[in-house]
């Protein structure tokens, strides 16, 4: 699956909306905490997509795609 240029945007301005790093866009989460989540598995819905998707352009080294959107 392909995300949309919206889809993109959305996830560069979403912020965790809970847990150890609550309040901070998803782009700037620690790799180690995304890979922890990757291992337990995602969130249902929109917040898990994003999320997987951080993981993916991290993993790639592409996040700044992400910053420079925001």
């Amino acid at each position: 699956m392909i995300p949309d240029k919206q889809f993109l945007v959305d996830t560069a301005k979403m912020k965790m909306p809970f847990g150890k790093y609550k309040g901070y866009y998803l782009v700037d989460i620690p790799e180690y905490y995304l890979v922890w989540y990757k291992n337990q598995g995602f969130p249902k819905g929109k917040l898990g997509t994003m999320m997987a998707l951080v993981y993916e352009m991290q993993l790639n080294g592409l996040e700044d795609i992400l910053r420079k959107l925001r």
